[in-house]
């Protein structure tokens, strides 16, 4: 199952897993048109390949350590850390371990929706 627009409440075990390769997969956890959450499992060595968007994106490292790169900037990150993307900048990670993360944009991403 699949999240739907402005759903109130959400079970993690309920939602699908969508397996975007090289050891990445994700869930999209709830969203509205101005905000999205998305919970992310990266594999020790998977990459979140260097990409730019026009939303604005803050993050929670949930468990693990990945190196995230903004901009020009790099930074290992840890359990607990946050970090935050300024719409249209460049930004990529890279985990250092096995690695959870909790994404949120705004406004929500369209193109994470499914094909129907």
């Amino acid at each position: 199952m699949y999240v739907h627009k402005e759903q109130l409440y959400t079970r993690f075990e309920e939602i699908a897993w969508e397996d975007l390769g090289g050891g990445v997969r994700r869930k999209i956890m709830a969203y509205g048109d101005q905000l999205m959450a998305v919970y992310l499992e990266f594999k020790k060595g998977a990459v979140g390949a260097l990409h730019a968007h026009p939303h604005v994106q803050a993050a929670f490292v949930r468990s693990g350590s990945v190196q995230v790169q903004i901009g020009e900037e790099f930074r290992v990150l840890g359990e607990g850390d946050f970090y935050y993307i300024p719409s249209g900048v460049e930004h990529g990670s890279l985990a250092i371990e096995d690695s959870v993360v909790i994404d949120l944009f705004s406004p929500m991403r369209q193109d994470f929706l499914p094909k129907e």
